[in-house]
């Protein structure tokens, strides 16, 4: 699922962040809910349910990681500019505040990096707790 967002409007790009993160917020009940209990287990393809949500889950990490990785990037040549431009006229009110403020911006979206490798943990653990007795020893996905 493609989700747009700008990395100028930080508020926007972060409600896309939480929307990107749904499958992992819901880790839980997905597996709940595609995988059977005993008594119907020959119903359901779990190796095939649990290599999908797998594969999922690999996308979504790779595309968040990305994205704020991009965005982290667009913010750090910005302060770059706005350092720039504050050097050359260190009294403009103006750019210091936008400096500061870019500032902040670029320390949360590094701080976003840590919460992507906690959420992104957290749904591995579940899932190999599901999942691993549907995988073949030598499966190399896991």
């Amino acid at each position: 699922m493609a989700i747009s967002y700008s990395c100028q409007d930080f508020l926007g790009f972060q409600e896309a962040l939480k929307k990107m993160r749904d499958i992992d917020d819901k880790i839980i009940y997905t597996l709940n809910t595609s995988l059977p209990t005993e008594s119907f287990k020959g119903q359901v393809n779990s190796e095939q349910t649990c290599r999908d949500l797998y594969d999922k889950l690999k996308v979504g990490h790779k595309q968040r990681e990305e994205a704020i990785r991009g965005c982290i990037m667009v913010s750090a040549d910005t302060l770059k500019t706005l350092r720039e431009q504050r050097e050359a006229n260190p009294d403009d009110v103006d750019v210091n505040k936008k400096f500061k403020s870019e500032q902040r911006k670029l320390r949360v979206l590094q701080s976003e990096l840590n919460v992507e490798d906690i959420v992104k943990d957290r749904s591995y653990k579940a899932f190999n707790e599901r999942c691993r007795v549907f995988f073949r020893a030598g499966d190399a996905a896991l």
